[in-house]
């Protein structure tokens, strides 16, 4: 009986487990048949006589109809109707005629039909700052030309307006500040509308003191020179806003937050709550990079960001590639303005093949700089640096000592740091030395550079460029990282790395007194990330100023925009003796 018992059992979960495999079977072949997906139906907007604003407006206003067929769109058609009268008299249309129909079609149409009739236009418009903010030169009123007497009635820009007034009161302080007076009056009859706004602005709030919070072993002082404002100054948003910035930028914190909220304000006194998180002390970095100039480069950098409570930071870094390995050493004390001036200690050795030859260039270089962001805006560098270079141009051997101090000033106006669509920098270099301070030689060095960039109508872009530079000495005296080569990706493209240059009785390029050299380019964008170029070169380096023997590279290239900045793979062709066609790559922002 139990054995009877447990074969039903058996048969039962046999049927059952059938079953379920019946079931999973017949889903496999089920689901994988396409479903018929109902059609969209679509909205159709004329608007008579045209207006191109209007039918975006009630387009907008309509949004998607979905799925609904012919008969769900005769009973939304009314609704429809109702949204397109409201959509026309955002735009100031009051008395349009609004019609619709439907066409039953695959898919099902709605079509809305507007006579949109005369709008109603502004007659008397009185916008007006009252207070204290009426003073301020910064604080204006809405530009807006067509919140004018005469001009049509548009709700979109006199609530622009509004928001506008209560957006500068908000960033400039005036946290008291109210409408005294807002009201827009439309007689849809007789075609006209009165606006008034009024704004009474009240006292402006002012800033207290910065109180730091959370962890940092920095002094106060290095903290309040980073700061753009002085207790008491009057609140302006974009203050606070550079403050964070300053703060983030500086190298020492991995969290920042500032709370300035006009809540916690004493007597319009707002105090600045500031809390901060320091980053970790070291950071270590390695890099690996290529461009046809000096092949594959490796970089490597350590970096300690803070070593003290006045924010000095010190670290080491190397580059090695097969014409060029360096390294070398960095001590920063950040100035009175920490972000924008420091005095830098620095120390380096690098081995140099010059030229592609059997000549070498041993240099070890140590000295000071003081940078600093001058008032006009230009960036300053004030430096004393001393050098010793060993080098050998074929089998010519040389040993040069110079103490050179010099002054550098540089400009940079772009709109954007990585991928700019326009803007400029300029750089200047002078460096000197006097025989018997420290020198073997009395010599001056001097370069020059300048970039520009433009974009017309979005896509077409020009880019410039001109270098110049000379030297001012003994020739034979001046040792190879004072001469000057042209060639090679940033330079003459079309002709290889530092090949244009002067040579020697052996035909060894030995560098030149001077160099001069200038890029002409157009760029194309083909998409959101890519473009085309074509571009002439030309320049040279000679020993001689009299009639420069200047070449020529032309060119075409490709343009890819990274995260770090554009790629750049060009091919050129030299058309003068030591020219032919040659690819180019490179990487880095165009100014």
């Amino acid at each position: 009986m139990l054995a009877s018992a447990h074969m039903r059992f058996i048969y039962v979960l046999a049927q059952r487990a059938l079953l379920v495999c019946v079931l999973v079977l017949l889903t496999a072949v089920v689901l994988p048949l396409p479903v018929a997906q109902a059609a969209q139906a679509r909205l159709e907007v004329e608007v008579t006589p045209r207006s191109a604003a209007l039918r975006k407006n009630i387009e907008a206003h309509i949004g998607s109809l979905g799925e609904r067929d012919a008969a769900a769109l005769q009973r939304y058609r009314r609704t429809a109707e109702a949204q397109a009268r409201r959509a026309a008299e955002a735009l100031g249309y009051y008395q349009p005629e609004i019609s619709s129909q439907v066409i039953d079609e695959d898919p099902p149409r709605l079509r809305i039909e507007v006579l949109r009739g005369e709008p109603v236009r502004l007659r008397n418009v009185d916008i007006r700052i009252e207070g204290p903010a009426a003073q301020q030169e910064q604080f204006r009123l809405p530009d807006e030309p067509q919140l004018a007497p005469g001009k049509r009635l548009d709700h979109g820009r006199y609530e622009a307006a509004k928001r506008s007034i209560q957006t500068q009161a908000s960033r400039f302080g005036y946290f008291d500040g109210r409408f005294q007076r807002q009201s827009l009056l439309i007689d849809p009859q007789a075609g006209y509308a009165d606006i008034e706004l009024v704004f009474k602005s009240g006292e402006r709030y002012r800033l207290g003191e910065s109180l730091f919070y959370g962890e940092s072993l920095l002094d106060l002082d290095l903290l309040q020179r980073m700061q753009p404002f002085a207790a008491g100054s009057a609140y302006d948003a974009e203050l606070i806003a550079e403050f964070y910035q300053a703060l983030q930028s500086s190298g020492y914190f991995s969290t920042v937050r500032i709370d300035a909220e006009p809540s916690s304000a004493l007597e319009r006194v707002i105090p600045v709550k500031v809390e901060l998180g320091l980053r970790e002390p070291r950071s270590f970095g390695v890099g690996v990079g290529f461009s046809t100039d000096v092949g594959p480069r490796g970089r490597a950098d350590w970096t300690r960001h803070w070593a003290n409570s006045q924010g000095h930071s010190y670290g080491a870094e190397m580059e090695l590639s097969a014409p060029r390995q360096n390294v070398g050493l960095w001590y920063e004390v950040p100035g009175k303005k920490p972000l924008t001036d420091k005095l830098r200690l620095a120390g380096g050795y690098q081995n140099e093949e010059i030229a592609d030859t059997d000549s070498r260039s041993r240099l070890l270089r140590l000295g000071p700089e003081w940078h600093s962001l001058r008032p006009s805006g230009w960036q300053r560098v004030l430096s004393l640096k001393w050098q010793r270079e060993d080098y050998r141009f074929g089998d010519d051997n040389g040993l040069s000592t110079l103490l050179l101090p010099g002054v550098s000033y540089s400009w940079l106006e772009s709109d954007n740091r990585i991928d700019p669509s326009r803007g400029y920098r300029l750089m200047f270099e002078v460096q000197a030395a006097k025989e018997g301070l420290l020198s073997d030689t009395d010599l001056i060095h001097a370069t020059a550079s300048a970039k520009g960039l433009i974009t017309l109508w979005e896509r077409h872009r020009l880019l410039g460029r001109a270098q110049v530079g000379g030297t001012v000495s003994d020739y034979e005296s001046v040792p190879p990282s004072l001469r000057f080569f042209a060639g090679g990706d940033q330079s003459v493209r079309g002709y290889d790395y530092q090949s244009l240059s002067p040579r020697n009785a052996q035909d060894e390029r030995i560098g030149g007194r001077y160099m001069v050299a200038g890029s002409l380019e157009y760029q194309y964008s083909v998409a959101e990330k890519w473009r085309i170029a074509a571009f002439v070169d030309q320049g040279n380096a000679f020993r001689d100023f009299e009639m420069p023997d200047l070449k020529t590279g032309v060119g075409v290239g490709l343009r890819w925009v990274s995260p770090v900045g554009p790629l750049r793979l060009d091919l050129a062709n030299g058309l003068d003796d030591d020219g032919g066609i040659r690819l180019h790559f490179s990487m880095g922002p165009e100014l």
